[in-house]
């Protein structure tokens, strides 16, 4: 089977982000999409070993930002490739709570929609939460990323808990935290200059 097939199938780069008992997290999706009109609803999918879906989980609630193009990599990084669990994520943004409590990123926010989860699928490595909407904003006339804008143009990477992720076991060396850039070298340059998101040779973490 070609995995590769997959990438022709067109995406949205969206925060999911949640929160409950006075905490919060969220993570990068690109499934995120309108199921129903009457009543407005969405689906999102992810991950169960991130630390938003356990969350979210537990408080029905939560909130899907649209990223713009301008959207960068500090930002998609940090949401996308750390966890809630270990981070806050939300700090050195500017951010804003909607009415069910849960705080999400206005930082090159196309839209934001806010919702009340209502059914969950079982996908085996993923859940599916479909969300009644209970607000909508459009907040950025500027055009929203899409997943192959985000592989193309800013160069990024599939985080490893995304559905769209391929296993690339042949890639040895070093990846970037903040990325997902993979340095294929033994050694890392004294001066080294993620070419990607311009952090230092402290945000490389070992390849197996």
């Amino acid at each position: 089977m070609d995995g590769k097939a997959f990438h022709k199938l067109s995406y949205g780069l969206y925060i999911l982000s949640t929160s409950y008992n006075g905490k919060y997290a969220g993570c990068i999706i690109n499934t995120a999409m309108q199921v129903t009109s009457k009543p407005a609803q969405i689906s999102v999918t992810v991950n169960k070993e991130n630390a938003t879906e356990k969350m979210l989980a537990e408080s029905c609630f939560f909130a899907v930002t649209a990223l713009t193009q301008e959207a960068d990599m500090e930002l998609i990084g940090k949401f996308g490739f750390q966890t809630s669990s270990e981070t806050d994520k939300f700090a050195g943004f500017h951010t804003a709570m909607d009415g069910n409590g849960v705080q999400y990123v206005t930082d090159c926010a196309a839209a934001r929609i806010s919702c009340r989860a209502v059914k969950t699928v079982d996908l085996g490595s993923h859940v599916m939460f479909i969300g009644e909407v209970t607000e909508a904003e459009g907040m950025n006339g500027t055009e929203p990323m899409t997943y192959s804008y985000y592989h193309q143009v800013k160069k990024g990477v599939t985080p490893k808990n995304s559905p769209a992720y391929q296993e690339e076991t042949e890639k040895k060396g070093w990846r970037c935290s903040v990325c997902g850039y993979i340095l294929e070298s033994e050694t890392i340059p004294e001066d080294y200059v993620c070419p990607i998101c311009g952090q230092g040779r402290d945000k490389l973490v070992k390849l197996p």
